[in-house]
């Protein structure tokens, strides 16, 4: 049974495509894209931007664990409605993916119920304890894409080269979360005047721009690839640019919050405004935005850290970091740097779609004859209020509820079938 897409504005980074034309696909690959297509179901996307599915590289689904906040099929179809076929699940769950057969039971669970494709990382070092390494080989037998210890760094920079080096000679990317906790290990919120205001412990910058340092350090002494997952601050992505001007192998990510909000979103010490990274101040929402432009900052994720309401619903240094994004990412890329001219449309899907995929060297992210039928389907001029009530995710812990945004998923297709469509 066929499909075709009509009407719409293809946007391809891959081939730097982006004209009204038609979509066919036949199965679980695109057949044909040109004008005039047809097939035994149509679409008809006048209007719209048709565009590879969204590729996320940083989601906690939770799974196995912690079910009650998020599972693989919840999460699957939470990323469906943000327009989402491809993420990369990390390895903190509860155990910790630190084996194959832990790893085993979430692609099996993966392949069960989710909707969309679940790329798993594994840990680096097992129980994530920053100290013994896991067998790497043998969790990409089995189908890791990447190793991380997210949620934690690795303390020992002895241990952090040999883990570069053994990923790299795996053929796997490491994902470095960088903090250094010693510096400030009850903090709450981003270290500064807000802090001082509210009476709130802080988390200063360089808790994070240390260990981006060390760790992008490290990679170019091991001559390997690193990524550095949510980049919050200034200096870290001044950091980032140098390294990449050095030639060290390094990529970045940073996630919508650290480009819509500052730490003054903490005001009415809302808990769903707590999140490791935390908030930072005007000047680094600027600096992120400029590094998304000028390509120092590789992709786009959303650290998706879904929580149950009970888990927030407590005083503010109780709740855990974290808030949920698969559902609002994309109306917050087209609103808070389309919109206003930051970025271009076609530079957003781009950060969305191809370069997450290339980072770890996943065949998703691109539009063209023989490749994965996963494509969006999104309105960038559609109006909507944000209600966490209505969303897909097991978990509702957002800061942006009630924002008027634009930029609409209308339907998500994953391997020629479609996950969702709007009504």
């Amino acid at each position: 049974m066929s499909l075709v897409i009509k009407n719409g504005h293809v946007i391809d980074p891959a081939s730097g495509t982006s004209e009204r034309l038609d979509v066919l696909l036949d199965g679980a690959s695109v057949a044909e894209i040109g004008a005039g297509l047809e097939g035994d179901e149509t679409i008809d996307a006048s209007g719209l931007v048709v565009c590879p599915g969204l590729v996320d590289l940083h989601v906690h689904f939770r799974e196995p664990g912690q079910e009650s906040k998020e599972t693989i099929a919840t999460g699957s179809r939470a990323a469906a409605h943000g327009g989402f076929t491809s993420v990369v699940t990390m390895a903190n769950t509860d155990p910790p993916i630190d084996n194959a057969g832990t790893l085993e039971l979430v692609i099996r669970r993966a392949k069960d119920t989710s909707c969309i494709k679940i790329w798993p990382s594994a840990c680096a070092t097992k129980q994530r304890a920053g100290k013994e390494m896991t067998e790497m080989a043998e969790l990409k037998s089995v189908g890791a894409v990447a190793v991380t210890d997210d949620g934690d760094d690795i303390v020992s920079s002895w241990v952090m080269r040999r883990v570069l080096e053994y990923a790299d000679m795996c053929g796997l990317t490491y994902i470095a979360h960088c903090e250094d906790k010693s510096l400030c290990d009850d903090g709450i919120m981003n270290e500064g005047y807000v802090s001082t205001r509210l009476g709130l412990p802080g988390i200063p910058k360089a808790m994070e721009e240390i260990m981006v340092e060390r760790n992008i350090r490290l990679a170019g002494v091991a001559g390997a690839r690193i990524h550095i997952a949510h980049i919050s601050t200034a200096d870290s992505v001044d950091i980032v640019r140098r390294a990449k001007a050095r030639g060290v192998k390094v990529t970045c990510e940073t996630a919508p919050h650290y480009w819509t909000l500052t730490d003054e979103a903490l005001e009415g010490f809302d808990t769903n405004a707590k999140m490791n990274p935390p908030l930072r101040e005007a000047v680094d929402v600027a600096a992120i935005k400029e590094g998304l432009a000028d390509g120092t900052i590789d992709c786009i994720a959303t650290d998706h850290a879904p929580h149950a309401f009970t888990e927030k619903d407590v005083e503010i240094p109780l709740a855990p970091f974290g808030i949920v994004g698969l559902e609002t990412s994309l109306a917050l890329t087209i609103s808070e740097l389309v919109e206003p001219g930051v970025i271009t449309l076609e530079r957003a899907v781009e950060l969305m779609s191809w370069a997450p995929a290339q980072v770890l060297d996943l065949p998703v992210g691109y539009l063209k004859k023989g490749g994965p039928a996963d494509v969006t389907l999104f309105d960038p001029k559609a109006e909507w209020t944000v209600c966490p009530e209505l969303f897909h995710s097991r978990s509702h812990n957002t800061p942006f509820a009630r924002r008027v945004v634009r930029g609409q998923v209308k339907a998500t297709i994953c391997c020629g079938q479609i996950i969702y469509q709007s009504e």
